[in-house]
């Protein structure tokens, strides 16, 4: 293996001799120099791993050194070492993009670690992180044979994500494909504990998790209620819980997280069912007979999801809150620009309410464009570019403007969705609903272990389309595919995000409170 080569630049080198030598007998080469036209000359010269560099130097000083070096060669760390404590000569270093800050005197130590921590940093970190999770495999496996309420289910899904985004840091093909393994016995046992479960919690006085109808009452209002600032509540349609943490932290930059409260997605996880039950507070099956002039089940023609400022009009009325609101729908790029562009005339709001569409068009662009295809080809690529999109976004720049005005923000989901690998058979008539992760109607054929069955909708608080009809809903990585031109249903929708059915992606999704800060 070659040595690691060092660049050390200071005006009292020949003071630092035993730091070099110690250097040295750690198999560390160094060159060293006193003066920063020099080390600019022998930087570009030689390939070196890393700079060591003096900050207070005669003639170019340390910063300015930095510079220029940074402008030849910008992936090289730099290490600035200086007497002054000064705070504007950390800020300009660390504005330069150093990577590592040193204050003299420093003594061998020092060096080594900082060597270590910017040049072996990353292999250490994969060796600790891959031991980490071989430790918490096990326990892993131990919950999964016993996690028997949703409360556990949650923690557990919520332990899966974070390994997952810390395997996916130091890209251990290994140590991921046996967490994959784990994801999928983990939605294999999850779908079971829904079937046994999920009619229950419609009881009226069951144990159950806050859901898709009542999470308007039990979460948002009681922040509204606070009347201490007031709320921009926005609904990202079709968002996983680990597309949320992968931009977490650009958020973070003008909101303080307060409250983190996962909560379950109504059957279907479709927005039709669950969007509609946010706004309405009620359930589908309600939604029907209150509302028979919005209602449209799967059959019928027309939008589903055309009527939400009116069953959150309706909702706010029932709840006895009388609210200076406006509602908004974003379905494109144009939309989002203009509602930023305008927000600060919603200062004097109590509540604004943004749902924003382009996580789903995503998701089904993935399915019908080959180039988003390959952009979003698995979880870490989905992942990737909707951090890509949130950061050049409009929603980000109206998140800005509400910050900037005071806006407490919520921000949620109606559902989530999941990469589907494997198709399950399913015959039903032409009245027979589309959607590849649930069915409703008559006659329905299926494989009965791929899926949920539900006979009765109205035990689950779903509407029939009539006396006869009944629903299925997928689970694990399942879709559903007829059996009539099987082969293009397979081909077609095999590695495509869909929503719908049961599955941890689909089911848990994340509330959250933010205060400005």
């Amino acid at each position: 293996m070659d040595k690691i080569k060092i660049l050390w630049v200071d005006d009292e080198i020949d003071l630092l001799k035993p730091h070099i030598l110690f250097l040295e007998k750690k198999n560390y080469s160094v060159t060293t120099c006193n003066n920063g036209l020099d080390a600019i000359a022998l930087f570009e010269e030689d390939n070196f791993d890393i700079v060591f560099l003096d900050e207070n130097m005669p003639g170019m000083s340390g910063l300015e050194t930095l510079s220029e070096m940074k402008e030849k060669k910008s992936a090289i760390p730099m290490i600035m070492i200086t007497k002054s404590e000064e705070e504007y000569i950390m800020e300009e270093a660390i504005g330069s993009k150093i990577a590592d800050y040193l204050i003299k005197p420093v003594n061998p130590n020092q060096i080594l670690l900082s060597l270590k921590k910017n040049l072996d940093d990353s292999r250490l970190i994969t060796e600790k992180t891959t031991l980490d999770y071989q430790k918490e495999f096990r326990k892993i496996s131990m919950e999964l044979a016993m996690v028997n309420s949703y409360e556990d289910w949650v923690e557990l899904y919520k332990k899966l994500l974070f390994w997952e985004l810390k395997l996916e840091d130091i890209n251990d093909t290994a140590m991921i494909e046996i967490l994959e393994s784990q994801k999928v016995e983990a939605n294999s046992q999850f779908g079971k504990y829904i079937e046994r479960n999920y009619e229950d919690w419609f009881a009226p006085k069951a144990d159950k998790p806050i859901q898709s109808h009542n999470l308007f009452k039990e979460l948002v209002v009681p922040e509204l209620k606070k009347k201490d600032k007031p709320v921009l509540f926005v609904v990202i349609d079709n968002l996983r819980y680990d597309q949320w943490k992968s931009f977490e932290t650009v958020i973070s930059n003008y909101y303080k997280l307060e409250k983190e409260v996962p909560y379950f997605s109504i059957l279907p996880t479709a927005t039709q069912y669950a969007r509609n039950a946010i706004f309405s507070g009620l359930l589908p099956i309600e939604m029907e007979k209150q509302f028979p002039q919005y209602w449209k089940n799967d059959v019928e023609d027309g939008g589903k999801n055309l009527y939400e400022a009116e069953f959150l009009s309706a909702q706010l009325k029932r709840l006895g809150l009388n609210l200076k609101e406006d509602y908004f729908k974003i379905t494109n790029y144009a939309g989002g620009k203009k509602l930023a562009e305008n927000f600060r005339a919603l200062k004097e709001n109590d509540l604004v309410t943004v749902v924003y569409n382009f996580v789903d068009m995503l998701s089904h662009a993935k399915t019908e464009m080959e180039v988003v295809k390959e952009l979003a080809s698995d979880d870490k690529a989905y992942r990737s570019l909707t951090l890509s999109w949130f950061k050049n976004s409009p929603l980000l720049e109206i998140i800005q403007q509400a910050q900037l005005l005071g806006f407490k923000l919520i921000l949620t989901t109606d559902h989530g969705t999941i990469n589907v690998k494997n198709p399950s058979k399913v015959v039903g008539d032409k009245n027979t609903s589309l959607n590849l992760r649930y069915k409703t109607g008559r006659s329905l054929t299926y494989e009965q272990k791929d899926v949920y069955v539900v006979k009765e909708p109205k035990t689950i608080g779903l509407p029939a389309i009539n006396m006869s009809s009944s629903f299925i809903f997928a689970k694990n990585d399942f879709f559903l595919a007829y059996v009539n031109n099987y082969n293009h249903y397979v081909s077609y929708y095999k590695n495509t995000y869909q929503h719908g059915g049961i599955s941890l992606e689909e089911m848990i999704i994340p509330f959250l409170v933010f205060n400005p800060k």
